[in-house]
């Protein structure tokens, strides 16, 4: 089968792009934005690649047109189509499907899917879950939303009959507004956590948890559903209805932690049935891995062989990622965005570096309120409750309507705005001083803000 993808160069559509080569399938694809790193990784596939969406793709004539959540029936403001393939596709009533749909028939059907699903920690819950089924002989197929460097890529096929996936509660495409992982129909299924995100699409918290009923409504009786016990709003989602093996996990929970969050034992009905050592930090991490080792018991990998391959897991890229140290100031990059992402990241540094006895160290947070929902301003009010674990936080402000710096106000002369990258670096480079560890938060490149502080920071240390 050729099918061409448009919108190829996201994370999801990028890795559908690769499962769909290594079955054996023809690829070729388009997206606005083609560039290093996807578009190198995508090409080493031999995937033909085309900048923009023009009409004059429909010549290519693949049997079907995949068509990622990028794409709408938007207008420019001289009235063009913003994507005129897609009305080509329409007018010529050519097959299209989306990549969700496509995945889920061509390369789900007839595995065992373990779905990762929660507003947060979903990337990295999935890449443990991978590594664990890894580990414990299952060579298990995943399609993980960022890079386990454990695999070194985001996706591949596996030879084993479990196939892991990070489970999106975004829109499916702009003609099926379901959440990505109503399709994916999975026999295990991890519900992680669940707040409000996504505004430009939920209106409020009852309608996502709408959605994440409609996932617990396709996992089989003979399945499990691995439930974060500590979640009122999944409590509320559970009593819709719920058709399946419950395995709880957190406190209260069938499955629970004793110890620090570097080195704790796991749990099982009070039973003691394993013990995670490593080097992550944070009491989030710890909750990931309990989901993780519940949800690889239900596909036969023993909890402290689990828990025991956990102890080898190298995280995933962005994830706390160290990108340099320069003159005793060390530099992390992190995906964190969500307001409780960003708390939870700063929080469980600020833990680690207290039980090593850091407590003099400190933590400038760098952040950019970039995702779709943080644009909106509608969680500005939660940011100085997000940054409190920091001592200085320096926000980029370029693209928002809503004004950072009263958001920032009550943190007083803790907090600094800058609407370019560059004024960002000089604010931080100017206030930093050895010892400090300075984290840049963001869903984006953050205008490569890692290597400019890096850099910035050699001068300054050198003259």
């Amino acid at each position: 089968m050729h099918i061409h993808i448009l919108g190829i160069c996201g994370t999801f559509m990028g890795g559908v792009a690769a499962l769909a080569r290594e079955a054996g399938h023809r690829v070729t694809g388009c997206d606005a934005g083609v560039y290093p790193p996807m578009s190198d990784q995508l090409r080493s596939l031999g995937i033909d690649l085309i900048e923009g969406f023009g009409a004059d793709q429909l010549a290519i004539a693949p049997d079907m047109f995949v068509v990622g959540n990028v794409v709408s029936r938007a207008r420019l403001p001289d009235g063009s189509p913003k994507f005129p393939l897609m009305e080509a596709i329409l007018d010529a009533g050519k097959p299209y499907t989306s990549g969700p749909q496509w995945l889920a028939e061509h390369v789900l059907l007839g595995r065992h899917v373990l779905a990762v699903a929660g507003t947060h920690g979903k990337t990295t819950t999935t890449s443990m879950l991978a590594w664990a089924l890894e580990q414990g002989g299952k060579a298990p197929g995943f399609l993980v939303g960022g890079v386990p460097l454990d695999f070194g890529v985001s996706a591949r096929l596996g030879d084993g009959a479990a196939f892991v996936i990070e489970a999106d509660e975004y829109d499916t495409a702009f003609f099926d507004k379901r959440s990505k992982f109503v399709h994916y129909r999975p026999r295990t299924a991890v519900l992680n956590n669940l707040e409000f995100d996504h505004a430009d699409i939920f209106d409020d918290l009852a309608a996502i948890e709408r959605q994440f009923h409609h996932l617990v409504r396709t996992v089989p009786g003979t399945g499990r559903l691995v439930v974060n016990s500590t979640e009122e709003s999944l409590q509320r989602v559970l009593a819709q209805g719920c058709w399946s093996e419950l395995a709880r996990f957190g406190a209260g929970g069938e499955w629970e932690a004793r110890g620090s969050h570097d080195a704790f034992d796991v749990l099982r009905q009070g039973e003691l049935v394993g013990r995670v050592e490593w080097e992550l930090s944070g009491l989030h991490n710890q909750m990931n891995a309990l989901a993780a080792i519940a949800a690889a018991d239900h596909v036969g990998v023993a909890p402290a062989d689990a828990a025991r391959a956990l102890g080898s897991f190298r995280n995933v890229r962005r994830r706390m990622e160290l990108r340099g140290t320069v003159g005793a100031i060390t530099v992390y990059d992190d995906f964190a965005h969500h307001p409780t992402a960003i708390r939870t990241t700063l929080d469980g540094l600020r833990k680690k570096l207290d039980e090593a006895g850091k407590q003099s160290e400190r933590i400038l947070a760098v952040f950019e309120p970039r995702s779709n929902t943080m644009k909106l301003g509608v969680m500005a009010a939660q940011l100085p409750w997000s940054l409190e674990s920091a001592d200085l936080s320096f926000c980029h402000t370029a693209g928002l309507d809503w004004d950072a710096a009263a958001a920032l106000a009550p943190m007083g002369n803790r907090a600094q705005v800058a609407g370019a990258v560059e004024p960002l670096v000089a604010q931080i480079v100017a206030a930093s001083r050895p010892g400090d560890h300075i984290v840049c938060m963001s869903n984006g490149g953050f205008g490569g803000v890692h290597d400019k502080l890096l850099a910035a920071l050699r001068t300054a240390t050198a003259s």
